[in-house]
């Protein structure tokens, strides 16, 4: 008897042992990654663009401090995990958080990363150096921020100018790469150079994006593939027809429409598709600055004019969600309940009572059936802004406004955006993370670069701080509806509806995880195989 348990137990013992081993070999090195682009993105340097049509190709050329967790589909402060620093930790009066770095990481050219590779990219950043961005979008991010010191070659430390405890958020977003202190800003734009996965190959602007394989990664048997190639299609049928001939093995992130979606099940069924809300907003962009959209009964007019249900059952065949900046529940955290948002400007369902409202304020400005309102309404000049802003347009006719529609490439997209140089838009606003720091601050604080409205409260930014230092999620809750009303009561940016969107691949790509809470967090790719 005592034979046969141990002649089971090394049996067992054995099962156990090729298990574990065919579980560490199941990944397969080795192929090229073929993605479809929407966009032909302004340059590489994701510290300067405002859109993930740069993050998604370039976020495997660098590393974080820390990142959100690459296999966790919903990002949060508790799946946020270490990347370049081994760990962190915030001195007791939250006004101090230090990184302890990794030893022995190289840039790609060889050069050694360090503690000052950080202070040099906060500096940057803060507007500190002599060499600074041509672009910073993010610069409201880091109005907390005092300054970053390299305390040693391998620890750092952010000082703070008051605690705010979601601000890691911040640095484990796909926009918060380390940069390295000798390669200037010029040179990241077009050849990058990062710690990352993938080293930098290829950008020609309207054809292609590539990147190959880090021989020298710091991180043991990663990244599986030999590298990433982007073909930039900006017809979204034609390059939905590659994918569905197997052209290609992914969509582009989030580019799958519902009605699209669809298509893609019945043409090719055996692929997989992830249909997810992505904490992304649709927007009515006003500015409000130009007259005669300085005028607050004209912007509360054009609030009342939207049919947001109408938007949702063209769009997103009845799928998408309403609600205002925060994304709504259950996916989203901070979203406000439904009894709350009906008495806002355009968010009660009789769309009809809203639009006698408007008009009545319409009329009171002089404008009417026989004066009407003539505008150019700019986009980017992509198919998910051309589509949303057409039904835009024809929504606003029905309080007397006549838009002209006026596409903008995305290379001049943000310059035109962050100069004012128009009247009324569309557009989408996409958070980094469901958290209120980055949504309040990012496009409704005075002085932030994507506050494309112009919108302006220096009392409600003494909110935005009040909720920003609340530890008690209840109480900051409370804060954020507040604020989140106020917002809307405001017209600051009036939302239209969140986002869904798919993502599609080949059964033949592996370790592949889209996240529900940002388009922007999930491209590091390093996890990702070919089983071919």
């Amino acid at each position: 008897m005592k034979q046969k348990f141990r002649a089971l137990a090394a049996a067992g013992a054995l099962l156990i042992t090729m298990s574990i081993t065919d579980a560490a070999f199941a990944q397969k090195p080795g192929g090229i990654l073929r993605i479809y682009h929407w966009d032909s993105p302004a340059s590489m340097s994701i510290h300067e663009e405002a859109t993930y049509s740069t993050v998604v190709p370039m976020m495997g050329v660098f590393n974080n401090l820390v990142m959100y967790k690459q296999d966790e589909p919903k990002n949060s402060l508790q799946s946020i995990v270490p990347d370049l620093a081994t760990r962190w930790s915030w001195s007791e009066d939250g006004m101090h958080l230090t990184f302890v770095l990794r030893d022995g990481v190289k840039w790609h050219d060889g050069r050694p990363f360090t503690a000052k590779d950080v202070e040099c990219t906060w500096n940057m950043l803060l507007g500190k150096p002599t060499v600074t961005l041509r672009t910073n979008p993010r610069t409201v991010w880091y109005r907390n921020l005092d300054q970053v010191t390299a305390d040693g070659e391998h620890e750092a430390t952010f000082h703070l100018k008051r605690p705010q405890p979601a601000f890691i958020a911040f640095l484990a977003s796909g926009f918060s790469p380390v940069y390295p202190c000798h390669v200037s800003p010029r040179d990241m734009r077009q050849q990058p150079i990062g710690t990352g996965p993938f080293k930098f190959g290829e950008f020609k602007p309207n054809e292609r994006i590539a990147v190959t394989r880090n021989p020298d990664y710091w991180k043991s048997g990663r990244p599986y593939l030999d590298g990433i190639e982007y073909t930039i299609i900006t017809n979204r049928s034609t390059a939905i027809l590659g994918f569905i001939a197997g052209k290609f093995d992914m969509t582009f992130p989030y580019q799958v429409t519902i009605p699209l979606l669809r298509d893609v099940k019945t043409q090719v069924p055996q692929a997989i598709c992830e249909l997810r809300p992505n904490n992304v907003r649709s927007t009515l962009v006003i500015n409000r600055n130009a007259p005669p959209f300085d005028n607050p009964d004209l912007r509360r007019a054009m609030a009342l004019s939207l049919d947001r249900k109408a938007f949702i059952d063209i769009l997103g065949e009845g799928q998408f969600t309403i609600g205002a900046v925060m994304m709504p529940p259950p996916e989203g955290i901070w979203g406000m309940p439904p009894d709350m948002l009906k008495p806002l400007p355009g968010y009660d369902p009789d769309v009809q009572k809203n639009r006698t409202e408007a008009r009545t304020l319409m009329e009171k400005l002089g404008y009417g059936p026989d004066r009407r309102l003539k505008v150019k309404t700019v986009t980017r000049n992509l198919p998910d802004f051309r589509d949303n802003a057409v039904i835009l347009i024809d929504q606003l006719k029905e309080v007397y406004i006549d838009g002209e529609l006026d596409l903008i490439d995305t290379v001049h997209w943000f310059p035109t955006m962050y100069r004012k140089d128009y009247q009324v838009g569309y557009s989408f606003s996409a958070g980094v993370a469901d958290d209120p720091d980055d949504q309040f601050y990012t496009v409704y604080a005075c002085d932030a670069q994507l506050n494309y409205s112009g919108y302006c409260d220096r009392e409600l930014e003494k909110r935005f701080e009040q909720q920003s230092m609340e530890v008690d999620q209840e109480n900051r809750k409370k804060l954020v509806w507040e604020i989140d009303k106020k917002l809307q009561e405001d017209v600051a940016r009036p939302i239209i509806a969140h986002y869904r969107a798919a993502t599609c691949w080949q059964p033949r790509v592996k370790g592949l995880t889209t996240m529900v809470s940002s388009i922007f967090n999930g491209w590091r790719m390093e996890d990702v195989w070919l089983d071919q």
